[in-house]
């Protein structure tokens, strides 16, 4: 009996040493979010869905979208412009929710910046190699994002053996952005970007741009039933949950969590794309101005 009453002392120390533990290592701090424009707000969504506890600061840099047709130079250099605005906001990591950005500034990010930085190549590359049936993926992007070869570098990390058809589409951000989601022109548009890749026999498409997602339903539309998606935003969502679990980051589970949304530049479409399509409710936009000369060299 003593020996039980003993046992029974340490179980329910060692649960309220457990429980502190994870009290002291929860981080309020936000997650910090930015792309050139509405797309990000796709990773956003997908982080509001699985981490309700966690507070986001977005930061949509909409005086200088689009980034995809930009040199490499001039993404990274906004990258880290942006990136430091992120920063002085207290944000515990960063998560780089565009796809030019990930594809030709994330590595400089990581080795110059003091908080964990993350993109969304590759986990929308570890979704695709999973999905993939007969190992033909396809991948569409803006043209500096098709151009860095990064998720043809990623997908044959994963898998030597896999097949990868690019094709940058570089019309469907502005499309997007003008809210043209459900439009004739829009579908015209996909049609003549897609339709060399499904006659090539990809069986598999990551939306290689995190606006895209937000066209989801009109390619699925296109592609039938054959073709699996593969969403970015979803894949880097689940990411950013491991990482802030590796590295003690959590908000605590009682936290409300909530979304502080700013811009560099006014955006008409902005609030209406984000409420009507993506079911995110902005109280308040604010604008900030670029923090200029925060690159690295």
């Amino acid at each position: 009996m003593p020996a039980q009453r003993g046992v029974r002392i340490t179980t329910l120390l060692q649960r309220h040493v457990t429980a502190a533990t994870f009290h002291c290592m929860s981080d309020a701090r936000p997650i910090g979010v930015f792309d050139s424009g509405i797309g990000g707000l796709t990773v956003v969504k997908a982080l509001r869905d699985l981490l309700p506890n966690e507070k986001i600061f977005y930061l949509g840099d909409t005086a200088r979208v689009p980034y995809g047709g930009k040199s490499a130079s001039t993404v990274e250099r906004y990258s880290f412009e942006i990136t430091e605005m992120l920063i002085q906001e207290n944000a515990k990591i960063v998560v780089v929710a565009c796809n030019t950005a990930s594809s030709v500034a994330l590595p400089k990010l990581k080795e110059n910046l003091s908080v964990p930085i993350i993109g969304v190549i590759e986990p929308g590359a570890r979704a695709a190699v999973a999905a993939t049936r007969n190992r033909h993926i396809g991948v569409i992007g803006t043209r500096a994002t098709i151009r860095s070869g990064s998720y043809e570098k990623a997908l044959h990390a994963l898998d030597s053996g896999v097949r990868v058809s690019s094709r940058a589409c570089p019309l469907l951000v502005p499309l997007i952005e003008e809210g043209l989601l459900d439009d004739e022109v829009t579908d015209q548009m996909i049609a003549r970007y897609l339709e060399p890749m499904v006659t090539d026999g990809i069986d598999t498409l990551v939306l290689g741009c995190t606006h895209y997602p937000l066209l989801a339903d009109a390619i699925a539309r296109f592609l039938g039933e054959k073709i699996a998606l593969v969403d970015s935003a979803r894949n880097c969502a689940s990411a950013v949950q491991q990482l802030l679990d590796r590295q003690s980051l959590r908000a605590h589970a009682r936290n409300s969590g909530g979304l502080e949304v700013a811009l560099t530049d006014a955006a008409d479409n902005f609030l209406s794309v984000a409420r009507d399509a993506l079911r995110l409710e902005i109280d308040e936009v604010k604008l900030h101005e670029v923090l200029h000369g925060a690159g690295k060299s």
